[in-house]
């Protein structure tokens, strides 16, 4: 009698430690979604766009990601805008480092029918006072698409800065949700 209450014994123990296994493998190694979760201190309330470092040959790229990177914090309702650099929490830098076109696709005729433009930069959420880094990616890139228009220089030249316009919108934005979500 004594081994068959030992034999139930064990297989309450194996089946015990069997579910402590398969609950520690599915709670898993700590990974997981946050799913837009804000890991930037509560404290800080008020965020500056400083002005981006150009270190391409595109004029104006400095401006259309920085008004980009404001148009972002103003859309969203975690920070406020700080109109100084004095009157904010932290500080959103950024330099672009390249910007680059490639063909993507080809006529029949091996000309371009579409190509990609590509943002290469670095982007920092910094503490003002303390000067901490929240946040930093110094090789952060995002792309955009637009089609070539055969025989119109003019036409892809419009299509381009359009694509870049977009790009930079795009870039903020998830550069942005980078930011909150720790990653």
């Amino acid at each position: 009698m004594k081994n068959l209450d030992y034999d139930k014994s064990d297989r309450r123990l194996g089946w015990t430690l069997l579910g402590l296994i398969l609950l520690w493998v599915v709670s898993g190694c700590g990974y997981h979604f946050v799913g837009g979760e804000d890991n930037i201190d509560p404290r800080i309330q008020k965020v500056f766009v400083d002005t981006f470092a150009n270190r391409t040959s595109q004029a104006g790229l400095e401006s259309l990601f920085r008004n980009a990177f404001i148009d972002q914090v103003l859309r969203s309702s975690r920070f406020q805008l700080a109109g100084r650099r004095e009157e904010a929490d932290a500080i959103i830098r950024g330099s672009i480092q390249r910007l680059n076109t490639t063909h993507l696709s080809y006529q029949t005729t091996d000309l371009a029918a579409e190509e990609r433009v590509t943002v290469v930069m670095e982007v920092t959420l910094e503490e003002r006072v303390s000067k901490k880094i929240l946040w930093q990616n110094q090789n952060f890139s995002y792309y955009g698409d637009y089609p070539v228009a055969s025989g119109s220089l003019t036409a892809t030249e419009t299509e381009r800065q359009s694509a870049i316009a977009k790009l930079a919108g795009d870039a903020a934005e998830r550069a942005y949700s980078l930011m909150l979500s720790g990653f």
